[in-house]
């Protein structure tokens, strides 16, 4: 596990100065958050108090991995930098929660940038609003398993509804998979001109790409010991490869009930009186 300051080291040092100056006690404590005003106050109805805006960059040189012309292929190199890279952001965004005593960061955005400045080079953002609880859970702490501050990228909104519920947030879980679809034969690709013809070899490539970035989102969750994963995402993200190369990238909140004992109480039907 890493420590704080280890943590604090992957801080830029204008970073530090801007946290420092946001954490609780600070006789100019000011925050900042990039929630709008109703889901701000929906978190602050939730319990949670926003100490400021939090942050992790990475700018990544992603390299190129060739696909086999006429193969299905799951392109693993170009899979695990786009995944790495996200996971640097996620993991310094993070970091200077921890700096600021946080519980959690809610409302994270997890954008890509491709820069002028190289054809193969992207930043990899994720922002967030930290925010302290007011009171304790019954479990003892909002952070998850591994003592991290919990990640979500659920609405305000979205994010009352699920604390309302005695449910709590535990990670943003995330899977990618780059995938390369196999190009048509001349011959089969002639064949089909003006018919209505599935294209088995582009629905396999597809159904499998997607496949495997959900069960690695899955095996996240699984890590987080998560009851379950809402708000799920997902997206097909073409980047600069190419049309026959493309990132099938899932994300979502995974999820724990706040008591051992929660169930969602099932509705119950209300019939109308009818007078006799």
């Amino acid at each position: 596990m890493t420590s704080a300051d280890e943590q604090q080291q992957t801080i830029p040092e204008d970073a530090m100065r801007r946290l420092n100056e946001m954490r609780p006690g600070q006789s100019t404590t000011l925050f900042t958050s990039d929630l709008s005003v109703n889901e701000f106050l929906l978190v602050r109805e939730a319990g949670f108090r926003p100490l400021g805006m939090v942050l992790g960059s990475s700018i990544y040189h992603v390299g190129f991995q060739f696909g086999r012309w006429s193969k299905n292929q799951e392109l693993e190199t170009l899979s695990n930098a786009m995944y790495h890279a996200r996971e640097l952001a996620m993991s310094r965004m993070e970091a200077e929660a921890d700096v600021l005593g946080a519980d959690g960061i809610v409302g994270v955005r997890l954008d890509i940038e491709f820069k002028e400045f190289g054809s193969d080079l992207a930043e990899f953002i994720a922002v967030g609003t930290a925010v302290k609880a007011e009171e304790s859970p019954d479990t003892g702490s909002w952070r998850n398993n591994q003592n991290k501050p919990f990640t979500s990228d659920l609405s305000g909104q979205d994010f009352w509804t699920l604390i309302q519920s005695g449910y709590a947030p535990l990670g943003m879980v995330m899977g990618t998979c780059v995938y390369h679809i196999a190009h048509q034969r001349f011959r089969q690709a002639l064949g089909n001109i003006g018919q209505n013809v599935e294209i088995p070899q582009y629905t396999e490539a597809l159904y499998d790409a997607r496949e495997l970035a959900m069960s690695r989102m899955q095996a996240e969750a699984e890590g987080l010991h998560a009851e379950g994963i809402v708000g799920v995402q997902l997206l097909s993200l073409p980047h600069r490869w190419g049309g026959h190369t493309t990132e099938f990238f899932s994300i979502g909140t995974a999820i724990r009930p706040l008591r051992s004992d929660h169930h969602i109480a099932k509705p119950q039907l209300v019939l109308p009186l009818v007078d006799s």
